[in-house]
């Protein structure tokens, strides 16, 4: 089954900001083609930000990134990654793994350890081959290359079906251009608060390590904390986000934020988009509710319905599990009062179901991307949520994961 992600053959873009550079290799973490090492290393070291997993089981280079940042005031040179292994609950020897990777790229790139973040994606439990990595890392190193996004969106995928990366620019004060440009791999395990996704925001623009952590955790809202698969989160999610300088500050701040909200947000799409076993994207929008949090509350209700998601695979405008799933919510609303829509189709509105004589209803919910719209006419607040539908694909990708 071809995800709608994959159908859409998106076209990525050709290089990295300037001051970036980055390669791949096989190193054999991981069993079949592809390349499963992947590294992107700044000419020099510069500002750098991140959030990771709230998850409690949180992997060996998540915690080593999460120390780095932190030791070097949010500076960094480079940015290892490999697909496979998530050297997650895998005790002293993992965290051992970890720390010997950012020590022996480090060497290579004639830096200090602390500005070595790394990170994990793949089976839990099981420990790196480490030695493997360590071999691997020369290579990479005198390989990178501008010219390498796909190749390491490539590398850092997992149950993804095609790689992720999108790219946005803006006017820089001199007159010249400065360019976002962001890689993500994620297809399940995918919830707010982080989920199975690595991503990684890359720009050329001057901003302080402050400022960069301030665009990140507010684009992170918008965007990767706005999504779900299935529900679950994992041990190894995370964002990293790093700024070169290379081609000074923006002409319009405003602009720059906004750019760097669109890439996360794109980002976003792309894995909801390409879930597992996912053959239609579900875009919940509340509108005009009580308050944000009243707003968010029924979105991420109505979103992460499996009754409302197994609907959707079947092409089955069953919206009677919308109400429901809305009515368990602590949101105010009056239920004679509130209207729900599905690609603009009416279907529910003053407390009574509205006839569709042309049957549009059961062609929007077998559409590739159904909105949901729910105005609970309560007050002015909105918010938006992205899932995708739950087929039997997915139980099949995730009962066969390590078999």
């Amino acid at each position: 089954m071809q995800t709608p992600h994959h159908r859409a053959r998106l076209r990525l873009p050709s290089d990295l900001p300037r001051g970036f550079s980055a390669a791949t290799s096989k190193v054999g973490i991981r069993k079949g083609e592809g390349d499963d090492l992947a590294l992107i290393v700044s000419d020099q070291p510069c500002p750098a930000a991140a959030v990771f997993t709230k998850n409690r089981f949180a992997a060996s280079p998540i915690r080593l990134s999460r120390r780095h940042l932190h030791a070097t005031g949010g500076i960094a040179r480079a940015i290892l990654i490999n697909a496979g292994c998530a050297n997650a609950a895998t005790g002293e020897r993992g965290d051992r793994d970890a720390a010997s990777s950012a020590a022996c790229l480090a060497s290579e790139l004639g830096c200090t350890t602390e500005e070595v973040l790394v990170n994990s994606t793949g089976v839990i439990g099981r420990h790196l081959p480490i030695d493997a990595i360590h071999a691997g890392i020369p290579e990479l190193v005198a390989r990178a290359s501008s010219a390498e996004i796909e190749a390491v969106a490539r590398a850092i995928m997992t149950t993804d079906s095609a790689p992720k990366a999108v790219e946005r620019t803006i006017a820089s004060q001199d007159g010249g251009e400065i360019r976002i440009v962001g890689i993500a791999k994620g297809s399940g395990m995918i919830h707010p608060n982080m989920a199975t996704m690595i991503g990684v925001v890359l720009t050329d623009a001057r901003l302080s390590p402050d400022r960069l952590d301030q665009m990140l955790r507010r684009s992170i809202e918008k965007s990767f904390n706005r999504i779900s698969v299935d529900g679950d989160t994992s041990t190894n999610d995370s964002v990293f986000t790093m700024a070169s300088g290379t081609a000074g500050e923006a002409a319009d701040q405003a602009l720059l934020e906004a750019a760097f909200d669109e890439v996360c947000v794109a980002l976003a799409r792309m894995i909801v988009a390409d879930g597992e076993g996912a053959s239609r994207v579900i875009e919940v929008k509340v509108i005009n509710a009580a308050s944000q949090v009243d707003a968010r509350e029924v979105a991420e209700t109505i979103g992460s319905s499996l009754l409302v998601r197994t609907a959707v695979a079947g092409g089955d405008p069953n919206w009677g599990r919308i109400i429901a799933a809305l009515g368990r919510t602590e949101a105010t609303f009056e239920p004679d009062r509130i209207r729900v829509e599905a690609n603009l189709v009416p279907l529910f509105a003053d407390g009574s179901p509205v006839e569709d004589p042309t049957q549009s209803a059961a062609k929007a919910f077998a559409s590739e991307r159904v909105l949901i719209e729910i105005d609970l006419a309560s007050g002015t607040a909105t918010e938006t949520y992205l899932t995708c539908d739950l087929t039997a694909e997915y139980v099949r990708i995730n009962a066969e994961y390590t078999t």
